[in-house]
């Protein structure tokens, strides 16, 4: 078979391009996301009714929430986001098993006891809660396999109040998997009609560890995101994945730095991308750590596609003393570190072609200003993204509009 590069002229936005997108997006095109966290659910839904092939590479990073009690009690990655990633590509519909849905998205009462909450999940995975009785043979049987597994691997006192069935159930896979996190993800995902791919970035038990320009260091993404804890006082200077040692608590600043080794599964995923997106989410905690394992810079730049930044729009706690020319240039020295060379040496062109803003309606931190961004070797293209009722966020139509635009 042979092989041709072709370039062309892109309209931002394309309605011709999308609508034709629209009517057959069980042929749609692969779109690569770096991602992690809530920002992008809307999106990922407004994605589906244009493509059933979006790439969605997640990170298992989260020290947070419910996702912590797995992690701590089982020393996995987290799958809070990854759970939520599912769901909003899964098919609601009649088609796509709305009864296993439900069932995923539930969360145990936040102030129930804990005998209580034991004896729910106990029901649950007997078959013999609403939930689980909805569930349709053969599948019942299987979801409820997890759970029990779950049940006999999980420590007594393990504390379910506001626990996500979702998250249980896919760690219960999880282990009787043999800890192999794609598979389990590979089966819920066909459960559920999943219309897209979703992976974590790496199957490892690893921490986000930042210094601060202060001296400062923290690990735990709990801790940078200025969400459950106050915001940062002083700007990330660097950010890596780190492992606890043993006999540190949750509060240890002391850790080990690992960089783990993107697998080939993961490579093939990037490869076949015809676009790349860094989108809006927690700068450091969802778009750069997705890109800190060893290969994904490298990966990456081998992909000819167009490369597209999407900043935030909006105030975002990790940003903190950084203005957007400052994080187009992280991004930038975070891919190419990875290529092991310096940032004055970066290949701009083979790792992110153009930076998506609306600078009309969007609250970019500094402001915009597109000769230092076109310095950093990027091209802008300013549009609106924004509309009265999305404000101050991107309107998911016009978003996703713009991207598919560009493929």
């Amino acid at each position: 078979m042979a092989e041709v590069k072709v370039s062309r002229i892109a309209r931002v936005p394309d309605p011709l391009r999308v609508r034709r997108y629209q009517k057959a997006p069980e042929v749609g095109p692969r779109v690569l996301f770096f991602s992690g966290g809530s920002a992008l659910t809307g999106i990922a839904r407004t994605l589906t009714r244009y493509t059933y092939h979006s790439i969605h590479l997640v990170t298992p990073f989260d020290s947070g929430g419910s996702s912590a009690k797995l992690r701590d009690a089982f020393s996995m990655p987290a799958i809070g986001d990854l759970r939520s990633r599912l769901m909003a590509l899964a098919d609601d519909s009649v088609l796509g098993h709305p009864e296993i849905y439900r069932l995923f998205t539930h969360r145990l009462p936040s102030e129930a006891r804990q005998e209580m909450l034991h004896a729910t999940l106990r029901e649950l995975a007997a078959g013999r809660h609403p939930l689980s009785l909805a569930v349709a043979e053969p599948m019942r049987t299987l979801i409820c396999h997890q759970l029990g597994f779950l049940i006999e691997a999980m420590p007594a006192d393990f504390d379910l109040r506001g626990a996500s069935i979702g998250n249980l159930i896919i760690a219960g896979g999880y282990l009787n998997h043999h800890q192999q996190l794609d598979q389990i993800i590979f089966l819920f995902s066909k459960l559920v009609h999943v219309r897209g791919t979703v992976r974590a970035i790496v199957n490892a038990d690893c921490h986000l560890a930042a210094t601060l320009e202060d001296g400062g260091k923290i690990v735990g993404q709990h801790r940078i995101t200025g969400k459950e804890v106050a915001p940062l006082e002083s700007p990330i200077a660097h950010i890596g994945l780190a492992t606890k040692t043993s006999g540190e608590d949750d509060e240890s600043d002391s850790y080990q730095p690992v960089r783990p080794q993107l697998h080939a599964n993961n490579r093939q995923l990037i490869d076949s991308a015809e676009l790349i997106c860094f989108p809006p989410g927690s700068f450091y905690s969802s778009v750069i750590a997705n890109l800190l394992p060893s290969g994904v810079g490298r990966a990456v730049f081998a992909n000819p596609c167009p490369k597209v930044y999407v900043p935030n729009c909006c105030p975002d706690p990790e940003q903190t003393g950084r203005t957007l020319d400052q994080l187009v240039a992280i991004l930038l020295t975070t891919l190419c570190a990875d290529l092991n060379l310096m940032s004055n040496d970066c290949p701009t062109e083979g790792l992110l072609n153009i930076v998506l803003i609306d600078s009309q309606r969007g609250d970019y931190p500094g402001g915009v200003s597109v000769p230092a961004l076109e310095r950093l070797g990027v091209t802008v293209i300013d549009t609106k993204l924004i509309t009265e009722n999305s404000a101050p966020y991107y309107d998911n139509e016009l978003l996703v509009t713009a991207l598919l635009s560009l493929v």
